[in-house]
């Protein structure tokens, strides 16, 4: 990997994003694998602020995962349930450990 925290980092290879900067999860949206940026980071961090239900906590999904994806409008109601349903399956091991993982993305990425 090149670059520095100033510059950003790259795929000393390709030119492109590092593999193990890539932070893309897949998810079913309408029978369909779709990536998601960062939605492990969001899944966590909308789990933290303990919003006092569904509506709330899908509105809240929906507005960070448009700040990194594009959601079509006519797959909106697609896109709200599927969000919704991967929020719903987070267990308590599944937040510690994506805790730690985040965790340790972060420190890789100051090292």
């Amino acid at each position: 990997m090149g670059g520095d925290e100033k510059d950003g980092y790259y795929c000393t290879v390709c030119g492109g994003i590092p593999p193990d900067q890539i932070k893309i999860k897949k998810i079913v949206i309408d029978r369909k694998e779709t990536g998601i940026d960062r939605l492990d980071w969001i899944l966590l961090d909308v789990y933290r602020r303990n919003f006092p239900d569904d509506e709330a906590i899908t509105d809240e999904l929906v507005a960070r995962v448009r700040q990194f994806n594009y959601i079509p409008t006519k797959k909106m109601a697609e896109y709200r349930a599927a969000l919704l349903r991967e929020y719903k399956m987070l267990r308590p091991g599944d937040i510690r450990l994506l805790e730690q993982q985040l965790g340790k993305q972060q420190e890789d990425s100051r090292a």
